[in-house]
C-alpha cells in the first residue's frame, strides 16, 4: 500500500510538472517527453533525493531535459497564447473577448522579457511558488530571486507600456 501511495504522489506531482511546462508554452508532445525523461531520472536517482525538494527537482530535470532538446535541436519556440481564455467564466461575450486580449499581451509583454525573467515571474505567480522554494528551484540564494523577480516586474511593466501604452 505504501508503494501505491508513493507513485500516486509522483503522479500528481509529474502532472504539476506536465501543467508548469505547458505554461511556459512548450509544446504538448515536448512537455510529455520531458516529463517521461524526468520520470525516468526520478526512478534512477529517487534514493538521493530530499522528499522535501521533489518537486523543484522535478521542474528543474523537465527544463534542463527540454532546453537540452532545444539546443540539439536548434529550436527555441514560446507560445504563451494556449487556451488560457477558456478558463475564464464569464457572462457576456465581451468579457470573454477582452480577457483573451489582455491575455495576449501580456503573452506578447512576456516573449520579450529574458528567459530567466520570464520563469520567474511563472513560479511566482502561476505555480505560486515562496522566494524560498524558488531559490531551492534555481540553486540561488533568496536576496538574488527577490532581486531579479523585481527586475522582472519592472521590465515587464516597461514592455507592456511600451507596446500597448493607451
Amino acid at each position: 500500500m505504501n508503494e501505491l501511495n508513493k507513485n500516486n504522489a509522483l503522479n500528481t506531482e509529474l502532472n504539476i510538472v506536465y501543467k508548469y511546462l505547458l505554461k511556459l508554452g512548450i509544446s504538448h508532445a515536448d512537455a510529455e517527453d520531458a516529463v517521461q525523461e524526468t520520470a525516468y531520472k526520478y526512478l534512477l536517482y529517487y534514493d538521493s533525493i530530499k522528499t522535501s525538494k521533489i518537486r523543484s527537482w522535478l521542474i528543474r530535470v523537465a527544463l534542463n531535459f527540454y532546453y537540452d532538446q532545444c539546443r540539439k535541436q536548434k529550436k527555441y519556440k514560446l507560445d504563451l497564447d494556449g487556451d488560457a481564455a477558456k478558463v475564464v467564466a464569464m457572462d457576456q461575450p465581451e468579457d470573454l473577448l477582452l480577457e483573451k486580449e489582455r491575455n495576449n499581451q501580456l503573452a506578447f509583454a512576456m516573449s520579450k522579457l529574458k528567459p530567466h525573467f520570464r520563469e520567474l515571474l511563472l513560479l511566482k505567480y502561476q505555480s505560486g511558488l515562496s522566494y524560498k522554494e524558488m531559490a531551492e528551484l534555481l540553486d540561488s540564494n533568496i536576496h538574488s530571486v527577490r532581486t531579479n523577480l523585481f527586475r522582472a516586474r519592472k521590465q515587464l511593466a516597461k514592455v507592456f507600456k511600451e507596446e500597448f501604452d493607451e
